[in-house]
């Protein structure tokens, strides 16, 4: 294949508006409205290929380089050199396959909000994704119908052509992807009009979900296969659930533990009560022992969190916080200062500083 700056008739050091105004001259000579020919058609392409590689500078620099202006580094590689002078093992350069139209995919990322009720068993849910899908008029194939995929006239479905640069070992031939097909050997003269050619099309689509029991903020779960079809009908990338649990007014989380506080009187402190409390699941029955303490935790075993590799629930644990009366009648009072006079209580003294109810219950929680 003729060098880039021969196809122009520009010197290699020509100025971008060199390059233009000599592109200019000869798409002008050989356009297709102009000059019908089919040699005059394959010279207009390879004008074209010229122009879009010299006029872009990345491009242009790695052309000079010996590279790849396609996106390869070096001068094609020490490998495509030896495969060209030496043979690629009886079946051409490694290079000369032309690329599938068909890829893989994008993987796709969503957000879902659960309550924390969702995590105790798990959840169902059913989430809108925008994402590419198969086009339903090509069905992937990417063209009009009654059309196909024609080889290219340039490349002559190989998806690469030759060109000669210069190397370290002197004038070499090597292959790159063509610039008519870039590299699919092929061309689409009609394309699709519903996708323009990609096999896809981008559309709202339902996917219903399980998230499991247990799941915490920031857990992404994979759902292969349910990300984005591939251009040309490839095969789907992976769909990502990221998981988002939002705080619960009574209840909070540690581990596979639910925590939570309740609020007891001085007399059922005193006495012993047996109450019945809202779990996340429903009613839970809970015995408060004579003489509770405030901060004491009581635990309710399986009544919290399913873990998410296991079938053992964690535990329900309740601080306890002692309400004092504020406001007391007279008689209420004088009921009091007999219960005082009779239970000679200590005085007053100085002990260890707590943070609060919270800090104790927080200790208290964790065992401290």
């Amino acid at each position: 294949m003729a060098d880039h700056y021969d196809v122009l008739g520009v010197s290699r050091d020509a100025t971008l508006d060199e390059i233009k105004k000599a592109y200019r001259k000869k798409a002008r000579q050989l356009h297709p409205d102009v000059n019908p020919g089919e040699e005059a058609s394959e010279q207009f392409k390879l004008v074209t290929h010229a122009y879009d590689v010299l006029s872009d500078t990345e491009q242009r620099r790695r052309y000079d380089s010996g590279g790849d202006s396609f996106g390869g580094q070096g001068f094609g590689g020490f490998g495509d050199i030896f495969e060209t002078f030496f043979g690629g093992g009886g079946g051409g350069s490694r290079g000369a396959r032309p690329r599938s139209r068909q890829e893989r995919g994008q993987d796709a990322l969503v957000h879902v909000t659960l309550d924390l009720g969702d995590v105790v068993f798990g959840a169902h849910r059913d989430i809108e994704v925008d994402t590419a899908v198969l086009c339903q008029t090509c069905q992937g194939e990417c063209t009009r119908a009654g059309t196909k995929p024609v080889t290219c006239d340039i490349c002559h479905g190989s998806g690469h052509v030759q060109r000669q640069v210069r190397s370290l070992l002197g004038n070499v031939i090597t292959q790159v992807p063509c610039g008519s097909c870039h590299g699919y050997g092929t061309v689409i003269p009609y394309p699709c009009d519903t996708c323009q050619g990609q096999g896809r099309v981008r559309s709202r689509r339902t996917v219903s979900i399980d998230v499991p029991a247990g799941v915490e903020s920031g857990l992404r779960l994979q759902l292969p296969g349910s990300g984005e079809v591939g251009p040309a009908g490839g095969p789907n990338g992976d769909l990502y659930i990221q998981v988002e649990v939002q705080n619960h007014p009574i209840f909070s989380r540690e581990g596979d533990d639910l925590l939570a506080t309740l609020e007891v009187s001085m007399t059922d402190a005193i006495l012993g009560t047996t109450t019945t409390i809202d779990g996340l699941d429903g009613p839970v029955d809970l015995e408060i022992r004579a003489g509770v303490q405030g901060s004491d935790v009581l635990t309710i075993k399986g009544r919290g969190i399913t873990p998410l590799r296991g079938s053992q629930r964690g535990d329900l644990r309740v601080g306890v916080q002692v309400v004092t009366p504020t406001k007391l009648d007279s008689a209420q009072r004088a009921l009091i200062e007999q219960f005082a006079a009779k239970a000679k209580s200590p005085a007053p003294k100085l002990g260890e500083f707590h943070q609060g109810l919270f800090s104790k219950l927080r200790d208290r929680f964790r065992g401290a």
